[in-house]
C-alpha cells in the first residue's frame, strides 16, 4: 500500500516539478554579524593537531561524557527555580546545568521551552554564557555545543520577541530558494546571539504520506527534487551565520502513518524507492557541507531486515550515510527518549548500539546516569573500542571548531538588541510569508472579501496550541488583522472538536455576519470539524475554510467553495492569509503535495503546483 501510494503521489511530483521553480530573488535584511569559516573548508593540520592533543588529555570519563546532549531544567545554569532544581534531581541527579557539566562533562545541552530554558532573548544569553562558563572551569576545558529544535512553523522552542518565520511546508509552497536562504539566514543570526550554536533543522524528510501524524508540514513537500532544494538553501542560510544545521530524520520519516514519539514506524520503500525519493534532500545537505544529520527511530525492512530502527542500525548509519553517501560530519540521534527506540532494548543498551551503529552523539536519554555508564562500562569491556570513541570525539571537536566555540563561546545583551527581533527581520518574515499562503478553491470569485459586502466576518474554528512565544489562539490572531485591514471581525474559537452547542452558537452568530472564515486543523472523516463546517454553509452565508496546519483538510469537506491553507497555525502566517482574504496581497504559495481525494485514494483532487490567483 504505502509503495503504491508512493509511486502515484511521486508521479504528480515529477509533473509539477517545473511549476514550483525557484521563485525571484528578494531583498533581504543585514548580513550575518559573525559569519563563520565554509563548512566545506577541510581543518588545517594545525587545527587538527590541537584537537587531538584536546583528546588525548581526556579520561575514558571526560571522552564519554562529550558524546552526549543533555536537557536540562531553568533559566540559569547556577540559579535555577526551586521546581525546576528538584526536577533536575529526580530526572538527572544534579541541580542545574553548571553541575551537570561537572558531573557529566556533557559534550552538548539542548534547550526545550518546556524546561524553561528560553523565557526571553537574554535569559538565553544568559544561560548560555552561564553553561560556557561551567565548561571553561573543567580540567580539560571544552566549549558546549548548545543547541535547539528552531525548524520555525509548528516547531519552535523559542519564540517572540524573536523573529519567528513561515515553517517548512509554506517555504515549500513559496518555492523560493531565496526565501528558504533568507529564513535560515537571519533565524541563524538570532540563535548565534542567544548563544546558540546548533539548530536541529532543517527538516529533510519528503512527505509523500498525507498520513504522517509527525512530519506533515515540517517537510518542504512531496516533490523530492524541491525538497533539496529547499534543504540546501536552508543549510547554507543556518551555516553562513555561524550556526550548525542538522538535516533530519535519516534514512527519511516521510512515509509513516506512526509517529516514533510513541512507536516504532516503518518504512517499506523498496531500495529503488529510497533512491528515488528520500535520499536526494539528504545528499543535497551533505553536499552544501552540512555539519550534522539527525538519525530517525524507524525501521527500513530493505536495507535492514533485523528490525533494528535506523539510530541503532550500522548498515544504515555506516553502511548508506557514512559510505555509499559519504558523509564525514557529526552523527546525532533522535531523542533516546522517544518510544521508538526504546521498544525494543533498554535505556541501557540503547545508546551502546547506537554508537556502535555509527552515530557520535547521544540525545537526551531519558536516564543520563544509566546510559553514562552503560557507555563507560562498554568501553571498558572493550565492545566499543577507545579509537572509535577519539573519532567520534574528533568529529564533534571539529563542528565546535568551524562554529567558532573554541575562539569565543560567549555572548554578550548588546548582540542580542542589535539583532534579535529587529524591525527589519521581522518584516522580511512578513514578506516571506506573503508569498506562501495557497489558495486552492474559490468558487464564484467569492475572495477577496470586500469590507462592503463582508464587512462583519465571524472567525470560528481551530484554536490549536501555539509554538512556545507564537501568539494565538489563531481565531484570535485572524479576527485581529482582519481588523487592522478595515474590516469588523469577531473571533468565537469552536476548538477541534466542536459539540452541537458549540456549533449552534456558531451558526446563530453567522446570522448577525456577512461571512465566516472557520480555521480547520487536520480534519479527518470522522471529525466534528466537518459538521461545523456543513453546518456554516448552511446558513447561505459566504465560507472561507483555511488550513491551519497540514493542508490535506479540502479533501474531507464536501461543499466548500473557498479554500485556503496556511501551513500553520502561527502569527507570521495567520496575519499573511488575513492580507489575502482582504484582499490586500494576491496569493502566491503553490502546493508543494499532492491533496488525494478522500473517497479515491489513489486520485489526486489537487496536484503539486496547483494555486489560484486573484
Amino acid at each position: 500500500m504505502h509503495s503504491r501510494r508512493t509511486v502515484l503521489t511521486t508521479a504528480a511530483a515529477a509533473a509539477a516539478a517545473a511549476a514550483l521553480g525557484d521563485g525571484p530573488a528578494h531583498a533581504v535584511g543585514p548580513r550575518p554579524a559573525a559569519p563563520s569559516p565554509s563548512p566545506a573548508r577541510p581543518p588545517s593540520p594545525a587545527t587538527l593537531d590541537r584537537l587531538r592533543r584536546i583528546v588525548a588529555r581526556m579520561t575514558p570519563e571526560e571522552k564519554v561524557g562529550q558524546l552526549f546532549v543533555m536537557r536540562v531544567y531553568g533559566h540559569s545554569a547556577t540559579a535555577p527555580d526551586p521546581a525546576d532544581a528538584a526536577a533536575n534531581r529526580k530526572e538527572i541527579g544534579v541541580a542545574d546545568a553548571a553541575e551537570l557539566i561537572a558531573r557529566y562533562r556533557v559534550g552538548g545541552i539542548i534547550y526545550f521551552n518546556w524546561a524553561h530554558n528560553t523565557r526571553d532573548p537574554h535569559q538565553i544569553a544568559d544561560l548560555s554564557n552561564g553553561i560556557q562558563e561551567a565548561a571553561a572551569a573543567l580540567r580539560v576545558p571544552v566549549p558546549v555545543l548548545i543547541s535547539t529544535d528552531q525548524e520555525h512553523g509548528i516547531v519552535a522552542r523559542i519564540g517572540a520577541p524573536a523573529t519567528l518565520f513561515p515553517g517548512a511546508m509554506a517555504l515549500g509552497a513559496s518555492g523560493s530558494r531565496e526565501d528558504a536562504r533568507t529564513a535560515g539566514r537571519i533565524a541563524g543570526q538570532e540563535l548565534f546571539a542567544m548563544g546558540i550554536r546548533q539548530d536541529y533543522a532543517p527538516d529533510a524528510d519528503v512527505n509523500v504520506n498525507p498520513a504522517n501524524p509527525v512530519i506533515g508540514v515540517r517537510s518542504f513537500g512531496a516533490d523530492p527534487q524541491a525538497v533539496s532544494r529547499m534543504v540546501a538553501a536552508q543549510v547554507e542560510g543556518y551555516q553562513g551565520a555561524g550556526v550548525a544545521a542538522c538535516a533530519k530524520h535519516f534514512p527519511g520519516h516521510g512515509d509513516t502513518d506512526t509517529d516514533s514519539h510513541v512507536g516504532l514506524p516503518y518504512i517499506h520503500h523498496s531500495a529503488q524507492e529510497w533512491e528515488r525519493l528520500d535520499a536526494p534532500p539528504f545528499r543535497a545537505a551533505i553536499a552544501a557541507g552540512i555539519d550534522a544529520i539527525m538519525t530517525a527511530h524507524i525501521v527500513v525492512p530493505a536495507f535492514d531486515p533485523s528490525g533494528d530502527p535506523a539510530t541503532l542500525s550500522r548498515p544504515i548509519l555506516t553502511g548508506i550515510l557514512r559510505e555509499r553517501l559519504g558523509f564525514d560530519g557529526v552523527v546525532v540521534t533522535d531523542s533516546l527518549g522517544m518510544e521508538g527506540v526504546r521498544e525494543k532494548y533498554g535505556d541501557a543498551r540503547v545508546p551502546v548500539l547506537a554508537l556502535l551503529a555509527g552515530a557520535d552523539q547521544l540525545l537526551n536519554p531519558p536516564d543520563l546516569p544509566v546510559a553514562y555508564r552503560a557507555v563507560l562500562q562498554s568501553l571498558a569491556d572493550g565492545e566499543l573500542s577507545e579509537r572509535d570513541i577519539d573519532a567520534k570525539l574528533l568529529r564533534i571537536l571539529l563542528l565546535k571548531e568551524r562554529r567558532g566555540l573554541f575562539a569565543d563561546p560567549y555572548t554578550t545583551h548588546r548582540a542580542v538588541d542589535r539583532v534579535v527581533g529587529t524591525r527589519g527581520h521581522l518584516a522580511v518574515a512578513d514578506r516571506i510569508a506573503d508569498r506562501t499562503t495557497t489558495l486552492l478553491r474559490n468558487d464564484g470569485g467569492v475572495l477577496p472579501l470586500s469590507r462592503r459586502r463582508e464587512g462583519r466576518v465571524l472567525v470560528v474554528g481551530a484554536d490549536a496550541a501555539a509554538p512556545s512565544g507564537s501568539g494565538g489562539p489563531p481565531t484570535k490572531v485572524l479576527a485581529q488583522a482582519l481588523n487592522g485591514l478595515g474590516f469588523t471581525a469577531t473571533a468565537l474559537p469552536t476548538g477541534m472538536a466542536p459539540t452541537r452547542a458549540q456549533i449552534d452558537r456558531a451558526t446563530a452568530a453567522l446570522a448577525e455576519r456577512d461571512a465566516v472564515v472557520v480555521a480547520t486543523y487536520n480534519v479527518t472523516a470522522s471529525s466534528p470539524q466537518r459538521d461545523l463546517v456543513g453546518a456554516l454553509l448552511a446558513t447561505g452565508k459566504p465560507v472561507v475554510q483555511l488550513a491551519v496546519r497540514n493542508p490535506y483538510d479540502i479533501a474531507q469537506l464536501d461543499g466548500v467553495g473557498v479554500a485556503l491553507a496556511s501551513y500553520s497555525w502561527t502569527d507570521v502566517e495567520l496575519r499573511a492569509a488575513a492580507r489575502v482574504i482582504a484582499g490586500r496581497r494576491d496569493p502566491a504559495g503553490r502546493l508543494p503535495v499532492a491533496i488525494m481525494r478522500a473517497d479515491a485514494p489513489e486520485t489526486a483532487l489537487y496536484q503539486i503546483g496547483h494555486g489560484l490567483k486573484y
